[in-house]
């Protein structure tokens, strides 16, 4: 994993160091392993009705855990290289499910009403955003930061899981030059070979449960 040698002021750089090292402890104990089934779940989307895994047999899913206050959420999203990848995955018939898991109170946390006025403003392509303030799609994965990514094959196996990509900075201007873990997972996913890189450290913001 290669680090940004863009200069930053020391306050920014401490910021960035203290947040990628609080997300640095990859999966919790309890996270589903690559090559096995992803876990169940079901959550209220946008609209209030409820969605499920299941639903979505048979096509590519890809998890984003999001906190549009987190300033690595925000390199991602600002810098448009988020809604590039949602828009480029969808479009090949995949599922990209954001799921935000902060408690409310907690920095994050966001009515459907906030959350969509967000995505229009961002011109953001998730297929759907999942509330789940109680952290039990968060838990049962295992997801520590935002963003925290998943790939999930037809076939319902996790084939990746980790950070979106291998330059842990908070500068916009680093996601153009990085290497995609997501994109590449779903590559060569969907044309049969083998995830060659298929578990990664993820970095960003720890994601803000409730206790």
């Amino acid at each position: 994993m290669k680090t940004s040698v863009r200069k930053r002021t020391p306050l920014v750089a401490a910021l960035a160091a203290a947040m990628w090292l609080a997300g640095a402890g990859a999966a919790g104990a309890g996270a589903p392993k690559v090559g096995e089934p992803a876990p169940a779940f079901s959550a209220t989307d946008l609209d209030g009705k409820t969605r499920t895994l299941s639903e979505f047999k048979g096509r590519y899913v890809v998890l984003e855990w999001h906190n549009r206050g987190c300033p690595f959420v925000k390199k991602h999203y600002d810098s448009g290289n988020m809604q590039r990848l949602q828009k480029e995955l969808t479009g090949k018939g995949a599922v990209w499910l954001s799921i935000i898991s902060s408690a409310p109170g907690k920095q994050g946390y966001v009515t459907a009403a906030e959350e969509k006025q967000y995505l229009a403003a961002k011109h953001a392509a998730p297929t759907t955003v999942l509330f789940d303030p109680e952290g039990i799609v968060g838990r049962a994965y295992g997801a520590k930061t935002t963003p925290h990514m998943f790939v999930i094959d037809d076939k319902g196996v996790l084939v990746y899981a980790g950070a979106i990509d291998d330059n842990p900075s908070a500068d916009a201007a680093d996601a153009a030059t990085a290497k995609n873990y997501v994109r590449a997972a779903h590559e060569e996913a969907s044309a049969g070979k083998p995830v060659s890189t298929a578990s990664t450290a993820p970095y960003g913001c720890g994601v803000k449960y409730g206790n």
